[in-house]
C-alpha cells in the first residue's frame, strides 16, 4: 500500500535559526502575531530587522489572542489583499500559526468559502501569490510543521478544521530564542500537547515506520527534558522545542486519536487550554486503547525507561508516569480538579460525546469508539476514575 510523508521543505532549528530570514527570496512579508509578549521580548523587532536586512518590506497583523475566528481571518485577508506580500509568516503558538495559514489560503483563493475549505484534502493549489513560513513561540502545537489549521465561526461556534498538504509550510524556523521566556503553565500545557502527539501518533491507525521513529524518540526527549524545561533550564527547553517538531512530523502524517477528539469538543465549552485538556485525557484514553494496542504502549514505556515485566505492568507504568508528571507541573488530572462543575458537565456531556465521535481524530484512534463509550471516557475523566471498559 502506498503511504505519504509530507513535512516543510526546509526546517531550520537551533540557535540563530532566525538568521535564515535574511535570505528569503521575496519583496514583502506579512507577519501574523498574537500581541504583547513577542514585542516585549524584542523578538519581533529582531525578526523585522532581519527581513529588512534581506530587502524585505514587512507589515504586522496582530491581535490573534484567542483561538482564531472567521472574523480575524477575514480582517487579515483584507490586509494581505491590500499589502500583496509574497511571504506570510505566522509567529506564535498554534492559534496564531493556524490563523496565518487560513489568511494565506483565502488570500490565494478569495472565492473559496469556509464550508468548501473544510472538506479534507480538497484544497486548490496554493503558492501562486505567496509562500508560508512558521516560527513557533511555544513548544507545542507544531503548527509550523503540520498541514492543519482550525478556525472557529464565532457566531455559530462551528469549528472548521482545514486539513490538506497544501497547507504544509514551506519553511519552519524553530529557534530556541523564541521560547526563552515562555511562562511555566504554557511550558507545561504545550509540552503535554507535544507528548500527547507522540503517544497518539505511535498507536494511530495510519502510523508508518517513518512516523513511529519520530514519535517514540520525540517522547523520549520530552520525558528527559520537560520537567527541567518547566523549571527554567534553557538547555532542556531547546531540546523540547526540537522534540515538539518531531512530534509534529509524526502526527501530521499518522494523525491522532481520541485524546484530541475529547479535547477539541470540550476545550471551548469548559474553557480548558488545549494542551491542558490533552494532559487530562491522555491516561484515560491509554487505558481505553490498551485492549487493542497494549504492546505499543509497552514499547513506549520501555523506551522511556519505565519499570514493568509484562505489557500490562508497562502500560500501568506509563499511565502513572503521565499522572505524576501532570502533578509535578500543576496540571490537573481530572475535569473536576480543573474546576468544571457537575452541573455544567452534565449539561454538555451528551453533545460533546456525539461531536467527539465525528471528530477526524476519532477515525484514526486504534480502537473503534461508540458515542456511549466516548461519553464514558468523559465521565471517567470528570471524576478521575480509571477506565476498565
Amino acid at each position: 500500500m502506498m503511504n505519504r510523508f509530507t513535512i516543510p521543505r526546509d526546517i531550520y532549528f537551533g540557535e540563530n535559526s532566525l538568521d535564515k530570514l535574511k535570505e528569503l527570496e521575496g519583496k514583502k512579508a506579512a507577519l501574523v502575531i498574537g500581541g504583547g509578549s513577542i514585542k516585549k521580548t524584542g523578538n519581533l523587532e529582531r525578526i523585522q530587522g532581519l527581513l529588512l536586512e534581506g530587502g524585505i518590506e514587512n507589515r504586522v497583523i496582530e491581535g490573534i489572542n484567542t483561538e482564531p475566528t472567521v472574523q480575524m481571518v477575514k480582517e487579515g485577508v483584507d490586509i494581505l489583499n491590500n499589502f500583496e506580500p509574497d511571504w506570510v509568516i505566522g509567529i506564535g503558538g498554534g492559534s496564531v500559526m493556524d490563523a496565518a495559514k487560513a489568511m494565506w489560503l483565502f488570500y490565494e483563493h478569495p472565492a473559496l468559502t469556509f464550508e468548501e475549505a473544510a472538506k479534507p484534502f480538497t484544497l486548490p493549489k496554493l503558492r501562486t501569490k505567496a509562500k508560508y513560513a512558521g516560527i513557533p513561540t511555544t513548544s507545542g502545537s507544531a503548527a509550523e510543521i503540520s498541514n492543519l489549521s482550525v478556525i472557529t465561526d464565532e457566531r455559530t461556534n462551528i469549528k472548521y478544521p482545514l486539513a490538506d498538504f497544501e497547507l504544509t509550510p514551506d519553511i519552519a524556523i524553530i529557534d530556541p530564542v523564541m521560547v526563552e521566556s515562555m511562562p511555566k503553565h504554557i511550558t507545561a500545557y504545550t509540552g503535554m500537547d507535544a507528548f500527547t502527539h507522540c503517544v497518539e501518533a505511535y498507536v494511530a491507525k495510519s502510523r508508518t515506520v517513518f512516523t513511529d521513529a519520530l514519535a517514540i524518540e520525540g517522547a523520549a526527549i520530552i520525558k528527559n527534558n520537560l520537567e527541567d524545561s518547566y523549571n527554567g533550564d534553557q538547555e532542556a527547553r531547546n531540546e523540547i522545542h526540537n522534540a515538539q517538531a518531531m512530534a509534529g512530523m509524526a502526527f501530521a502524517n499518522a494523525v491522532l486519536g481520541n485524546v484530541h477528539s475529547l479535547a477539541h469538543k470540550s476545550g471551548p465549552t469548559f474553557d480548558i487550554p488545549h494542551g491542558c485538556a490533552n494532559a487530562i485525557y491522555l491516561p484515560y484514553v491509554i487505558q481505553f486503547n490498551r485492549t487493542v494496542v497494549a504492546d505499543r504502549f509497552a514499547t513506549i514505556a520501555k523506551r522511556l525507561g519505565l519499570a514493568g515485566n509484562t505489557n500490562d505492568e508497562l502500560v500501568d507504568a506509563l499511565v502513572s508516569y503521565i499522572r505524576n508528571l501532570n502533578t509535578e507541573m500543576n496540571v490537573p488530572n481530572s475535569l473536576q480538579e480543573f474546576g468544571v462543575t457537575e452541573e455544567i458537565f452534565n449539561k454538555h456531556v451528551d453533545d460533546m460525546a456525539k461531536n467527539a465521535v465525528t471528530d477526524p481524530c476519532t477515525g484514526t484512534n486504534p480502537r473503534e469508539t461508540s458515542v456511549e463509550e466516548m461519553k464514558q471516557l468523559y465521565v471517567s475523566a470528570f471524576y478521575g476514575k480509571d477506565v476498565n471498559f
